[in-house]
């Protein structure tokens, strides 16, 4: 029987690649327009729900929880289980990890705050919910992300920019094998916990490591410089994003990774994609040592 799936915010980074997993695997994909589209109508005879809805920092406090609402709403009328990309904003500085689905959510700053409210909503709900919580995003493309922004700008020039301490451990997830993922658990959806936690381990991995790996890929030297924070300290009273970017420092400073016993246990055997592969696809194709998968 075939499966359908509505994906809101599909011209974002985890909705891109949600479509394209969830297409791969014989789903019928629907996409949603706000400008021109009532939520209520695109869900009907949707089985599934993806909300990779995410407004610029900025507008998280005027906008998360509305959009929460329509969500669960909109779910609860037509029975269709809302699969959320969760993040790692929830656990604060102060979480022991490995972070893991019983780890307490412990954050405190506005920006982690947010993210429990909205999560404790879905809990709070009738809704069938999955969280597929991640670390940061490794993209098949350029798409507004810390790697390509800020960290891989001079790579061309054999230099890794790295915004807090290299030598401490670091959650990553490769979007294409994070939507194959959340693709694995939505077709399981009946049997799961009808509210479930899953965090996706990805790779861990620190900033050294990280600039070895690309040294790799790039066939060539490259270095690790730290990022320089004072543009965006003395930015904070003219541009809103400065003020949350420096809000969200503490997590290029914390050793964090993510424990996916609870993924394994749930999906089974899963291929990852090896590290060098996916940061091979996650740089311009300029860079690569070679050719082979300037087109894959």
């Amino acid at each position: 029987m075939t499966q359908s799936v509505l994906i809101l915010g599909a011209t974002g980074r985890f909705g891109r690649n949600a479509m394209a997993a969830f297409r791969n695997a014989g789903w019928v994909v629907r996409t949603f327009d706000r400008t021109t589209e009532r939520l209520e109508q695109a869900a009907q005879g949707a089985d599934a729900i993806v909300n990779a809805w995410n407004p610029p920092y900025p507008d998280w406090q005027a906008q998360v929880p509305e959009l929460t609402r329509q969500v669960i709403s909109v779910a609860r009328d037509t029975g269709a289980t809302v699969i959320i990309p969760g993040n790692v904003y929830v656990f604060g500085a102060d979480s022991p990890g490995p972070w893991s689905t019983a780890t307490p959510h412990l954050a405190q700053n506005p920006l982690g705050r947010i993210r429990i409210e909205m999560e404790e909503a879905y809990r709070a709900s009738s809704v069938r919910t999955i969280i597929l919580r991640a670390g940061d995003f490794l993209d098949t493309c350029a798409s507004g992300n810390w790697f390509d922004q800020v960290m891989i700008k001079p790579l061309a020039r054999g230099r890794f920019i790295y915004p807090g301490n290299p030598d401490i451990a670091h959650a990553w997830a490769y979007l294409p094998d994070l939507a194959r993922a959340a693709v694995a658990l939505a077709e399981m959806r009946k049997r799961l916990p009808r509210f479930c936690d899953v965090p996706y381990e990805g790779y861990t991995v620190t900033g050294s490591e990280m600039a070895q790996a690309l040294s790799r890929v790039t066939g060539r030297p490259v270095s690790v410089q730290s990022m320089n924070w004072l543009p965006i300290q003395l930015a904070r009273p003219f541009w809103r994003m400065a003020p949350h970017l420096l809000e969200m420092r503490y997590l290029w400073n914390t050793p964090h990774s993510l424990e996916d016993g609870f993924f394994r246990d749930l999906v089974g055997y899963f291929q990852r994609t090896d590290l060098d592969a996916a940061l091979k696809r996650a740089i311009p194709g300029a860079l690569r040592s070679d050719g082979a998968l300037a087109h894959a």
